[in-house]
């Protein structure tokens, strides 16, 4: 029987050839072998700044009441067209109809008593003319046939109000377009006080509409008015539209310390497939480059994986060997200097060594990101990665895996 002593000498061994096995395939390695390489090369690129923003109508009218009642009749539903002046609905109009019914009853009443009132002025004027009647007599038939006047007027105007009233109980649409919501259904009762309840909801014209969208501070210095808007939605994911910035609202809103301004892009709907509320994911082109050196941006994130100790192929400490940060021999300048946002550091093969390059940098699609200065030209290679076959492994589970 195998003791445990010879049993865990036996590990120990196993474990030792594993490792060295290891060492020896990555120090053996050729840069190709063990590092993911890209060409950088020329072309365009264009930086864009997001955002996510609602569809909505160019003009949505809210119909609402300037009289209480139930509604009695509804004419019109969910997706209808409708024109302007065509009536919606009606409410009951008893109270209102016997109201209006009473001032003009009162109108009569008044002008029966003007007409007393002008005759009694016309007596007093031959009986003052005859000197039977005092001037002041004549004069208080004269106030009071002017006094009768106002009255009749002021009864009048009440029975305008209470016909204009009477008509408010029919709602017709102010504008031609189609009904998206209707609140109300037959026999609710709506009460119009302080505030007027919104009934229907009418969108003018639907091959029209306008995205609402939210840009953070840090965005909205590069958006212009009239600059082209691409945008996508849910409900056509594989399809891209068009629109153009119209406005860059002054009014900013807070919310959790940011700070973002409303954008409005308009845009044409001619085959009415955008609805409104749609969430449209809005796309804004602020800077665009030809014939750019591109750099991928999985090159400037690239970091070596080698700490100190660790020699890379060719068998000279890497850049920023000395640090598990990765910073390169060009950055030991620098050192203890806040870096600029402005420049990064690729890594590139030089005599089967690992270098690294700075490089100044320009604008970017999140892809690929423009260079503006330093080593690098089209063709050459830089380092985006490490082969995970070739990194991952470690003494320990390399014996395992042999074992």
């Amino acid at each position: 029987m195998i003791s445990l002593k010879s049993f865990a000498l036996a590990a120990l061994m196993v474990a030792l050839a594993g490792g060295a096995y290891w060492y020896r395939q990555t120090t053996t390695q050729s840069p190709e072998q063990r590092y993911k390489l890209q060409t950088i090369d020329r072309g365009e690129v264009t930086q864009t700044v997001s955002a996510n923003g609602t569809l909505n109508p160019v003009v949505l009218v809210s119909v609402g009441t300037q009289v209480s009642g139930t509604v009695t009749k509804l004419y019109v539903d969910f997706n209808d067209k409708v024109a302007k002046g065509q009536a919606l609905l009606e409410l009951d109009d008893a109270l209102l109809a016997a109201q209006a019914r009473q001032t003009a009853a009162n109108v009569r009443n008044v002008a029966a008593a003007l007409d007393l009132a002008r005759a009694n002025e016309k007596r007093m004027q031959a009986l003052f003319e005859q000197e039977y009647v005092s001037r002041q007599e004549l004069e208080q038939a004269l106030q009071a046939r002017r006094s009768t006047e106002a009255q009749l007027a002021q009864a009048k105007a009440a029975a305008d109000k209470d016909q204009v009233n009477l008509r408010y109980t029919t709602i017709r649409s102010p504008v031609s377009g189609v009904v998206v919501d209707r609140v109300v259904d037959l026999g609710q009762t709506v009460a119009a006080s302080l505030q007027t309840p919104t009934l229907i909801k009418i969108a003018q014209d639907l091959s029209e509409m306008r995205i609402d969208s939210s840009f953070a501070e840090a965005d909205i210095g590069s958006i212009r008015e009239g600059q082209k808007v691409r945008f996508t939605v849910d409900a056509f994911p594989n399809r891209s539209f068009q629109g153009q910035v119209q406005q860059i609202r002054l009014n900013p809103t807070t919310q959790q310390n940011v700070v973002t301004y409303n954008v409005r892009v308009s845009l044409s709907n001619p085959e009415q497939i955008l609805l409104p509320g749609m969430t449209a994911y809005v796309s804004i082109g602020v800077a665009s480059r030809q014939d750019a050196l591109l750099v991928p941006n999985a090159a400037l994130r690239f970091k070596p994986s080698d700490i100190a100790g660790d020699k890379p192929p060719g068998g000279s400490a890497p850049p920023g060997g000395a640090k598990a940060t990765g910073e390169g021999a060009g950055e030991a300048k620098s050192k203890g200097r806040k870096r600029d946002s402005a420049s990064g550091t690729v890594y590139r093969i030089d005599k089967d060594e690992l270098k690294a390059v700075s490089v100044q940098l320009g604008i970017t699609d999140n892809r690929s990101t423009e260079v503006l200065g330093g080593e690098l030209k089209a063709g050459d290679m830089v380092v985006v990665g490490e082969n995970i076959a070739n990194t991952s492994g470690k003494p320990s589970s390399v014996g395992m895996r042999l074992f």
